[in-house]
Formats: structure tokens, C-alpha cells, sequence
């Protein structure tokens, strides 16, 4: 009903007069689911496509998202719950699941994410605790779910402040990791920023950024609390219980401590604690409690003389008692004359006060006159009058030579390694030094290691330390002898032995030039006049094979390498630079005939000479 309401409160103006018609003609039993609103749901193969908030109806984890707050006894393993059945004295955590149901590929995120819860402050037979996740950007922007918290007694609930933590995968998981803490907003109207990585408001998409809220609550009953208290004691073994005993000195005696639940509601963690005055101590394990299980006791822890005895629970009318033993101090140690030693017991129920009572046990010391005598008193070097029976080596001393101011000297203390002032007197060669050098820091290199170090002087040690920080130097160098890159120490270098030009061994090939042979040397032995990187410089080159040619230039015949051989210049027909036959110069004269013999042979000769100057051109 109240998530309803709380629907009406947050609804518009124009459905609210609707909506109150609604909640008046509905009757809500307590079981029923309270989540809201109406929304849209998905499935964890089919997740949302924008931003909402508990909507996946089979996560593995929670199964129904949307019933997103549960509750559990604090301490329990046993399944969360929606609704409780309480009880007095116990508390109960409530769990808020809190995811961003968007696809993870979509990158999604919600923005300005908060968690509020309405604690109610109402009693009854029935509390009802609402949780709210918001979000700016969401779809709805808000989400809600409710928890039952019931009992058959008239009760309310109360916020545990400090109680609110965050858990998801950063923070830590919830039952292994240890969160992070909430502000108690988270109960307010104000509410509490969540976040991934940091409380900032921002969650993505997807289940691995999901998160839990978790406080707790306890319910508070009607009804009231008392109890009584009382404290005796008896002569050890007679249970003959008084308020005040007279003892003797050294005598052992029995204490008794009584509690009633005088309220109408279960008391829990009831404890017993005692008190012991000076000159009594406590017997060790004597202690025993008893009650309706126990009514004859049962042995109990020595803590009631201290941080006290958990005797449990115990419901209205119920009872508990303890007994246990002191024994007065020895006559030489009590007060002359009568000793009244007053004991004060307290029983405390968890939440409920404190009572306290208290028993005298009386004890007498006849004493002798004294006998003064002054004594150097160790604690505080001081001369005092004290009773010669009182005398203690270990507090007194009778040279009062004792008392005279120390002689101090500094000394390096060997187990602090500090400068320290001490009396001369307490001097120990085995824990100081008078060399207040020794304490003094050196780096030193720890050969173990090769580390440098800082220790004090006196702590070095030549098998363990060396003061040439070098050796924890390392560096590679050239081996001479064999041609090796090695690494050594820096102290250990010795220009004859190693090089620190790496080159010196590295070997590389190359063509050596003045014998045309391939050759591997170190690298800085590298000398371009005397060495070719390139290889190919090496390689034999072939004897030219001659052959006798017509050169045309001039038709003479010439030897020439034949790779130099061309059409153009050359030809390989030797006869090609043979003379060509000349036509005579003149012809016999014979008559007429001669005469057109002349001029026939005079045109011949013409002609001859044209051709004669054509094949030369031709030639040339």
C-alpha cells in the first residue's frame, strides 16, 4: 500500500484525483509485490536497447529484476528474502540490486544514478521498506521495490547509521569484498550518488557493472527493560554469603555476583565484571556461571577481572550468577593496622546500562616500630628515609653513591644504528660503540645483489659489501683474447684485456684491394683504401678476346677487343680494305677514227673521273 501511495504522492496533478479512487478501492494484502511502475522488460539475450533499470526478467543471479529489494537476518547464509518474520535483539540487512539493463555494444550510460530508501519511523505489526534507483537519463527515470518486515508483537524500524555500503566489481563483491561505504542520505530524500569505478552517478550498460546496495535495520519492541544486580562475598568454600568479610592476611576468599531480568523483554549478551582492589588478586580459573541450564555452574573464562564474561541471554524473570576466587596480599605487603578492601561488581545487558554493587573484605596487619634507614632509591635516584624491613635490592640501594648524578657519554648504538647519550655505567661493547663513526651511513655495493646500498660503518662487511661502487656497475665490453661481447663489472675493466668499442668484435666480410681476395676482419679494422665493403670488387675481370677488323675510317686493317666491336666503324670483311683497280690515263691515237676515238675516250675519261670522285665520297 505504501508504494502505492508513494505512486500518488510522485503522480501529475491531472491522475491524482483518479488515482486516490484507485488506492481507496483496493485492498493490499502485505504479500503482495510492490514493485513499480508498469515498464518495458528484456531478457538477458535480448537486453534493452536504451537505458532502464531492473527490467531483465531471468538474470541468473536474481531471477525477476523488477523484485529488486530483499532482506535477511544479518550473519545469515540463507536466501534473501522479500518479507521477514523479526525478532528482539537481532538486526537485518537489506539488499538493493541495482543494473543498467542497456546492451553492452551500445555503450550506453546512465547518468546521475542514485539509490534512495524509505525507512518508515511508524510501529506496528508491519513495516514496509521502500527502495527507489533514479536515473537523468533513464527509462523510467525511476524504479522502486518493496521489503516486509513483520512480527506478531508491536515493533518499528530503525536505520543502523553507518550501516550502507556499495558493492559491485571495483568496489568488491558483496560477502568478499568490502565495498564502499554510503552516506546516510541514503535513507533521505536526498538519497546516495552511485557509480562504477567512483560514486560519481555514471553506470554502463551491462551486468559486469551492476551493483548491490546493502544497510542494515533493527527492529525496536515496545516494552521495558530492567534487571537487578547484587555483589557478596564468603570465606572460600563455605558459600556463606556476606557484604562484608573479615579475612587474614594471605587468605583466600570466594566472591558472588547475582543478576535478575526484571523487564518484560529478552536481555542479550549479559556480562559480568569484577573489579579486584588493591592487595587482592584473582585466583586463576576459578570463574564459573550458572543459570536454568547450568545450576550448578559452569566453568567460565578469567576475563571477569577484566574485559568481563558473556553469560547470554535470558528472558523476562530469568536469572544468572558467577563465583570466583581472590586472594589477599601477604601480611608484609598490606597497609599497617586495618585494610578495607572494597570490591565493585557491574552486570551489563547489550543496550540496556549498567548496574553495579560492591563487597568489603576487612584484613588487619599488627605492625612492628620501625626501623628508618636512608636508602638510595633506583627509580628516580633519589636519598630517602624508608622501614629496614621495607628494603627491596630491587628498588633500593644502601650506597647511596648510587644516587650521585651520572657520568653520559655518546656512543653509536650499534642495534639502531643511531648517536645516542647513555651512562657511562651501562656502557656494553657488544650493543654501543664509542666510535660515533661507526654509526655513520657509507654507500656500499651489496655483491649479492649488485645493488648500491646505505648502511652504517660498522655494519660493512668486505665478504658481503665492497665500498668501490663500480661493482655494482655493469657494462659490456669487447674480450680481447677471444673475440667476445661480455658483460663485467665496471671495476673489473682492464684496457688490455677487454675494449669498450663493441666493434673491435664484430667480424665482417669485405674484398681486400690489393689482392682482390675476400677477407673477414673486426669491424674497426675497417680501412676504405686497403678494404671494399662491396664484395663484387673482388670478382676476376675477364682478358679481352682480340679480333682483326676493317676499320672503314681509313680501310686499315687494326686488332680491336671484340665487346668494341660496331658495323658502323668496323668490318669484320677484310677485304673491304683492298685498293680498288684505276682506269689508264690515256689511250693510243690511230687516224680519224682516233679523233672520235678522242673525243669517245675524252668523254670516257670525264665519266671515269665522276666516278671516280663518287666512290671516294662514298669511301670517305
Amino acid at each position: 500500500m505504501n508504494k502505492v501511495i508513494s505512486f500518488v504522492r510522485r503522480a501529475p496533478t491531472r491522475v491524482v484525483a483518479l488515482a486516490t479512487l484507485v488506492v481507496a478501492s483496493l485492498i493490499v494484502p502485505a504479500s503482495l509485490h510492490a514493485w513499480g511502475p508498469s515498464r518495458a522488460t528484456f531478457t538477458m539475450q535480448n537486453p534493452a536497447t536504451y537505458v532502464t533499470f531492473n527490467s531483465i526478467t531471468d538474470n541468473p543471479n536474481l531471477g525477476d529484476e523488477r523484485n529488486f529489494t530483499s532482506v535477511r537476518e544479518v550473519g545469515s547464509t540463507g536466501d534473501w528474502q522479500d518479507a521477514v518474520t523479526v525478532q528482539p535483539g537481532k538486526e537485518y540487512e537489506v539488499r538493493v540490486y541495482v543494473h543498467n539493463n542497456a546492451a553492452s555494444n551500445l555503450g550506453l550510460v546512465a547518468n546521475d544514478v542514485k539509490a534512495k530508501v524509505n525507512v518508515p519511523t511508524t510501529t506496528g505489526n508491519s513495516v514496509r521498506v521502500m527502495a527507489y534507483v533514479n536515473s537523468s537519463n533513464a527509462t523510467p527515470t525511476e524504479v522502486y521495490d518493496q521489503a516486509d518486515f513483520n512480527s506478531t508483537q508491536t515493533f518499528n524500524l530503525a536505520y543502523i547509521a553507518g550501516s550502507a555500503k556499495y558493492y559491485n566489481n571495483v568496489f568488491g563483491k558483496y560477502g568478499v569484498g568490502s565495498g564502499v561505504s554510503l552516506p546516510d542520505s541514503l535513507v533521505t530524500s536526498t538519497g546516495a550518488t552511485l557509480g562504477y569505478d567512483k560514486l560519481d552517478g555514471h553506470i554502463p550498460g551491462c551486468m559486469q557493472y551492476a551493483g548491490v546496495v546493502v544497510f542494515h535495520v533493527k527492529p525496536q519492541f515496545a516494552g521495558t527493560q530492567n534487571f537487578t544486580m547484587s555483589k557478596l562475598v564468603s570465606k572460600h568454600g563455605a558459600n556463606t554469603w556476606v557484604e562484608n568479610y573479615t579475612a587474614q592476611p594471605g587468605e583466600t576468599v570466594d566472591y558472588l555476583l547475582q543478576y535478575q531480568n526484571t523487564g518484560t523483554l529478552q536481555q542479550d549478551n549479559v556480562t559480568f565484571r569484577d573489579t579486584l582492589p588493591a592487595h587482592m588478586t584473582y585466583v586463576a580459573g576459578s570463574t564459573i556461571y550458572g543459570n536454568s541450564q547450568h545450576p550448578s555452574g559452569t566453568p567460565a573464562s578469567d576475563n571477569v577481572t577484566g574485559a568481563g564474561i558473556n553469560v547470554g541471554s535470558y528472558a523476562a524473570g530469568a536469572n544468572a550468577w558467577a563465583i570466583f576466587s581472590a586472594k589477599v596480599d601477604a601480611e608484609s605487603a598490606l597497609a599497617c593496622g586495618v585494610n578495607s578492601l572494597h570490591n565493585v561488581a557491574s552486570v551489563t545487558p547489550q543496550g540496556v546500562g549498567v548496574k553495579s554493587d560492591g563487597a568489603d573484605v576487612t584484613v588487619t596487619r599488627t605492625c612492628v616500630q620501625p626501623k628508618p634507614i636512608e636508602v638510595c632509591r633506583l627509580a628516580d635516584k633519589q636519598i630517602v628515609t624508608i622501614d629496614e624491613k621495607d628494603f627491596d635490592s630491587a628498588k633500593y640501594s644502601k650506597n647511596l653513591d648510587d644516587c650521585k648524578s651520572p657520568v653520559t657519554i655518546k656512543v653509536c648504538d650499534l642495534t639502531t644504528n643511531q648517536v645516542v647519550t647513555i651512562n657511562e655505567k651501562d656502557f656494553n661493547s657488544t650493543k654501543y660503540s664509542k666510535n660515533l663513526d661507526d654509526c655513520a651511513p657509507i654507500k656500499v655495493c651489496e655483491l649479492s645483489s649488485s645493488t648500491v646500498i646505505t648502511i652504517a660503518a660498522h655494519q660493512f662487511d668486505s665478504t658481503m659489501h665492497s665500498k668501490n661502487l663500480d661493482d655494482c656497475v655493469k657494462m659490456q665490453v669487447c674480450r680481447l683474447d677471444d673475440k667476445q661481447i661480455v658483460t663485467i663489472k665496471k671495476s673489473e675493466f682492464d684496457s688490455k684485456k677487454y675494449s669498450e668499442n663493441l666493434d673491435n668484435c664484430r667480424e665482417i666480410k669485405v674484398c681486400r684491394l690489393a689482392d682482390k681476395q675476400v677477407v673477414t676482419i673486426v669491424k674497426s679494422q675497417f680501412d676504405s683504401k686497403k678494404y671494399s665493403m662491396n664484395l663484387d670488387d673482388c670478382k676476376e675481370t675477364p682478358k679481352p678476346v682480340m679480333i682483326d677488323v676493317c676499320r672503314l675510317s681509313d680501310k686499315k686493317i687494326v686488332s680491336i677487343d671484340e665487346k668494341d666491336f660496331t658495323t658502323s666503324k668496323y668490318s669484320k670483311t677484310l677485304d673491304d680494305c683492298k685498293e680498288v683497280p684505276q682506269p689508264p690515263k690515256e689511250l693510243p691515237h690511230t687516224g680519224v677514227v682516233d679523233g672520235i676515238a678522242s673525243v669517245v675516250g675524252l668523254g670516257s675519261l670525264v665519266a671515269a673521273g665522276g666516278y671516280y670522285l663518287a666512290s671516294r665520297r662514298v669511301l670517305r
